[in-house]
C-alpha cells in the first residue's frame, strides 16, 4: 500500500490529511501555525507531525509517495513562493525545504487553486474539467482548473480572483495595496462594510442598526427576514461577484463555477443574485454556465493538495 499527505497551510492552524494510494481519506487533523520568528517554524512543524502520525500507523517513508501543499501566496511551477505575507515569508523554495525536512517528495501550489482542484476531484465540481473556484471568506479566494490542471501563470497569480478591479472611486484601501477590489465588496468582511455604507447613507429603517457589530451571518440572517436594507447589500455585493464572475468566463471560459467559503453557507440566498447578474454580464456563449455551491468545506485543500501528489505519481506511473 502506498500513500499520499495533503496540507493546506493557514495563518492559524495547517490542516493535514493522510490518504491511501486508493483516494481514500485515512485520517485528518491540524496542528498551530506558529508564526514566530517570519514563520520559520512552519514547514519543520509540518514535518515532524507527519513523522509522527507515519511513525505511529507503522508507515515507511518510502511507501509515501509525496506531500502535497496548499500555500497562501503566489506559487511558481518550481515550488517558489514569492512572498506569503500571511506567513511572515519572503521569497523561498517551499519544494526544496521541505523536501530536506522530511526526506518526503514535495508539491506546492496556490491554496485556492489547490482547493479547486480538490472540489474538481472529489467535490462540487467533480465530473468537470474546467472550473473556476471563488471562496468567499475573509476576503475573496479562487482557483483556476483547465483540463484538469491547476492554472498557474507566469507569475504564479492565477487565480487571484479577490483583486480584480470593480470600482474606480474607492477611497479605502485592499489589503494588497490597492483601491477597489473585488473582496472589499463582495468577501463576508466586504458584505459588512457594503451594509455599513448603506446604513450611513439612509435613515431606512433596518434590524440592523439595532447591532453593536455587524456580521456577514446577521446581515444574511436579516435578508431572509425580509430586511430590505439586508437584501440591498447582498444583492449589490453579489452583483459585482457576478460581474466579475462574467469577466472570468470571457477569458477561461469554464465549464462550471464553483462556490466555497464560509459565507456560501447562505446558499441561494447569495447565488441567485450572483447567478442574476452573472447572466445579465456574461458572453452569450456562456450565459449559462453552472454556477454551483462547493461541497468539501475546509477539507477541500488537503484533498486537492494529495490531488497533486497522486497526479505526478501517476504521470511517472504511464512513463
Amino acid at each position: 500500500m502506498k500513500y499520499a499527505i495533503g496540507a493546506d497551510v493557514g495563518g492559524t492552524t495547517v490542516k493535514l490529511g493522510l490518504f491511501a494510494e486508493d483516494e481514500n481519506l485515512l485520517e485528518k487533523w491540524e496542528i498551530p501555525t506558529d508564526l514566530s520568528d517570519s514563520g520559520d517554524h512552519v514547514l519543520p512543524d509540518v514535518a515532524c507531525s507527519i513523522n509522527d502520525i507515519l511513525r505511529g500507523k507503522g508507515i515507511s517513508g518510502t511507501d509515501v509517495l509525496g506531500v502535497g501543499f496548499g500555500i497562501p501566496g503566489a506559487i511558481q511551477p518550481d515550488g517558489i513562493v514569492n512572498k506569503c505575507v500571511n506567513l511572515g515569508w519572503g521569497v523561498r523554495n517551499i519544494t526544496e525545504e521541505f523536501k530536506k525536512l522530511s526526506g518526503l517528495e514535495t508539491f506546492v501550489g496556490n491554496d485556492g487553486n489547490v482547493a479547486a482542484l480538490g472540489e474538481v476531484w472529489k467535490g462540487g465540481g467533480k465530473g468537470y474539467r474546467n472550473a473556476v473556484l471563488l471562496t468567499l471568506g475573509t476576503g475573496v479566494g479562487g482557483g483556476v482548473i483547465i483540463g484538469s490542471r491547476i492554472l498557474t501563470g507566469a507569475f504564479g497569480a492565477a487565480g487571484e480572483i479577490g483583486h480584480i478591479p470593480m470600482a474606480e472611486n474607492e477611497e479605502e484601501r485592499c489589503g494588497c495595496g490597492k483601491k477597489g477590489c473585488l473582496e472589499q465588496y463582495s468577501s463576508a468582511n466586504g458584505l459588512v462594510r457594503v451594509a455599513g455604507r448603506l446604513l450611513a447613507a439612509s435613515d431606512q429603517n433596518s434590524m440592523l442598526r439595532n447591532l453593536k457589530k455587524i456580521t456577514a451571518k446577521e446581515v444574511c440572517d436579516a435578508a431572509r427576514a425580509g430586511d430590505k436594507l439586508a437584501q440591498a447589500s447582498i444583492r449589490f455585493s453579489m452583483g459585482l461577484l457576478g460581474k466579475a464572475m462574467a469577466s472570468i468566463a470571457a477569458v477561461v471560459d469554464p465549464e462550471v463555477f464553483i462556490i466555497g467559503g464560509g459565507l456560501s453557507k447562505s446558499g441561494d440566498l447569495l447565488l441567485n443574485p450572483i447567478r442574476e447578474a452573472y447572466r445579465q454580464y456574461a458572453f452569450h456563449a456562456s450565459r449559462n454556465t453552472p454556477i454551483l455551491l462547493a461541497e468539501l468545506g475546509n477539507d477541500a485543500g488537503i484533498y486537492g493538495a494529495v490531488r497533486l501528489v497522486l497526479m505526478e505519481a501517476s504521470r511517472h506511473t504511464a512513463v
